[in-house]
C-alpha cells in the first residue's frame, strides 16, 4: 500500500456505490438524513442527527433527551474528544459549508415524554436524542418480514418475544448516521441474525453448551465459506438451510457483502470469529462448572462481547475505515475497551433476568461476588465502578487517537464507535420488556 504522507497511513478513496436494494412495496416514504460528506459536518450534526422534513408525513418531534445525565460527566464522548478534524487530508472540508443546500425550516412541536426504564444508578453514560420514530417504524417493519419472510427465523409462539426486543430501536438509536433505511438494515439483520444463534446455540431457546463447538464451526461457514471439492459443497451448501441461525447468517451476510468493500467484510469475519471463541470458553466453564477469576472472566467478556456490532459502523455510514487505519495497535485498543464497556452494561442490565432463569448464568456481579467474597450488593456495585473505568478509558484512548492521527474517517469511525456505545446503553435502559434494576439503592 503506498506511503500517502508522515503518518504512513492511505488515504481513503471512493467506496463503490452498493448495489440497490430490492423494493419493497409494501414501504411507506421515510424521510432520510442527508450523506454527511465530511468529518466536520457529521460530528457536528451527529447530537442530535438532522433528518430532511418530508411534506408527505407530519413533522417529526423535536429530539428529546432520555434520562438525566450523571452530573459528574465533563459532556458527551464526542464533545469530549472529537472537537473536528485537523491535519493530513482535511483541506478541502472547508468547501464544504460552501455547497450546503439550505433546508426547509421544520415546525418544532412539543417533545415527547421521555421513555420508560432508569439508568443503573452510578453508571457513566451519556444520555442520547429519541431515535428517529419514522425510522424506528420502518426497520423494525423490515427486519420483522425479513424474519419471517425470508428466514423463517422463529416459530409463532416466539413472536412476542422478537417483538419485546425493540430491534428497530436499538440500530436507530445505535448508527445516527446512517444515511438510509437500507444501510440501517444491514446492521439490523446481522444484530438479529447474532442474537438467534446465541439463544438457540447457547441460551433461552435450545441452547446448551454440550456440543457447541461443532454447531459454531458449521454456522460460522456462512460467513466464512467453506471451499472444498464438487462431490461434498452441496452437501454444505444444504446444511446452510438445515436452521434459523444459519439461514439468518447467510441471507444477513449476503445482503452485508453486498453494500461492504472486501476489507470491511473480511474484519467482520474475524470479529465474528473472536466472539464465536468467546462463546466456547464460557460453554468449557459451563461444563467443568468452573468459575472464573474475575480478569478470567473479563478476557471471555472481550471476545464474548458486542465488537461485531460497533466494528461495521462504517459500513453502516456508507464510508470505510481504510484496513491499514483499522490495525493499527492503537485502534485496536479503542475498540477492545468499546466491546468491553458496552458489553458490561448488558451484564448490568440483564443481571435479574438471568437470575430468574434455569441454571447459572455467569456475569460480571456474580463472579465478583464469589471470587471476592462480597455480597451480591457490594458485587453488583463493584462491577458498575469496573464498567466505569473502562468507559473512560475508551474516552482516553479515543482522544489520544484523534489527535495522533487526525484523518476524516478516523474521526469519524471514533464518533460512530462512540454513538454505538451510548445508543446500546439507551436500547438496556429502556428496554422494560427484557430488563429490570436489582433492588439495591
Amino acid at each position: 500500500m503506498p506511503d500517502s504522507g508522515p503518518l504512513g497511513t492511505s488515504l481513503p478513496g471512493q467506496r463503490p456505490t452498493p448495489p440497490a436494494a430490492v423494493p419493497d412495496a409494501h414501504a411507506p416514504a421515510v424521510a432520510d438524513p442527508p450523506v454527511t460528506p465530511s468529518a466536520s459536518g457529521f460530528l457536528a450534526a451527529l447530537h442530535p442527527p438532522v433528518t430532511i422534513p418530508d411534506p408527505t408525513l407530519p413533522p417529526p418531534p423535536a429530539p428529546a433527551v432520555r434520562d438525566t445525565p450523571d452530573t459528574t460527566a465533563p459532556g458527551s464522548a464526542l464533545q469530549k474528544f472529537l472537537p473536528g478534524p485537523t491535519g493530513l487530508g482535511t483541506t478541502s472540508l472547508a468547501l464544504v459549508g460552501k455547497y450546503k443546500t439550505s433546508l426547509p425550516k421544520p415546525v418544532t412541536p412539543a417533545p415527547p415524554p421521555p421513555a420508560e426504564g432508569r439508568a443503573v444508578p452510578g453508571l457513566y453514560h451519556h444520555p442520547v436524542p429519541e431515535p428517529d420514530p419514522a425510522r424506528v417504524e420502518e426497520v423494525s417493519r423490515r427486519i420483522k418480514r425479513w424474519a419471517e419472510d425470508e428466514v423463517q427465523l422463529y416459530p409463532e409462539e416466539w413472536e412476542g418475544q422478537f417483538d419485546g426486543f425493540s430491534v428497530g430501536r436499538y440500530m436507530v438509536a445505535c448508527h445516527p448516521d446512517a444515511p438510509t433505511v437500507d444501510h440501517l438494515m444491514l446492521a439490523t439483520r446481522l444484530m438479529v441474525a447474532e442474537n438467534a444463534l446465541d439463544d438457540c446455540y447457547c441460551e433461552d431457546h435450545g441452547g446448551s453448551p454440550v456440543g457447541l463447538g461443532g454447531r459454531l464451526l458449521l454456522a460460522h461457514t456462512a460467513l466464512d465459506h467453506f471451499h472444498t471439492t464438487a462431490e461434498y459443497a452441496p452437501a454444505w451448501q444444504e446444511s446452510l438451510t438445515s436452521d434459523a441461525p444459519r439461514r439468518a447468517y447467510v441471507s444477513a451476510m449476503d445482503y452485508f457483502v453486498c453494500a461492504a468493500t472486501p476489507s470491511q467484510a473480511d474484519r467482520y469475519r474475524h470479529d465474528m470469529a473472536r466472539l464465536h471463541m468467546g462463546y466456547l470458553a464460557e460453554a468449557a466453564w459451563a461444563q467443568t462448572g468452573h468459575v472464573p477469576e474475575v480478569w478470567e472472566y473479563l478476557a471471555m467478556r472481550q471476545f464474548n462481547n458486542f465488537r461485531p456490532c460497533p466494528t461495521i459502523t462504517d459500513t453502516v455510514g456508507n464510508y470505510e475505515l481504510p484496513a491499514d487505519l483499522h490495525a493499527r495497535p492503537d485502534m485496536q485498543r479503542v475498540i477492545a475497551l468499546a466491546g468491553n464497556a458496552t458489553t458490561l452494561v448488558n451484564d448490568l442490565y440483564s443481571y435479574t433476568k438471568e437470575l430468574d432463569s434455569p441454571g447459572r448464568h455467569l456475569n460480571l456481579p456474580v463472579v465478583i461476588a464469589e471470587r471476592e467474597h462480597l455480597s451480591e450488593r457490594d458485587a453488583y456495585l463493584k462491577a458498575v465502578e469496573v464498567h466505569n473505568e473502562l468507559q473512560h478509558a475508551f474516552e482516553a484512548a479515543a482522544a489520544d487517537l484523534a489527535q495522533a492521527c487526525p484523518l476524516p474517517t478516523v474521526l469519524r469511525f471514533l464518533a460512530g464507535m462512540a454513538a454505538w456505545i451510548d445508543g446500546n446503553h439507551d436500547w438496556h435502559r429502556t428496554n422494560t420488556f427484557r430488563y429490570s434494576l436489582p433492588d439495591f439503592w
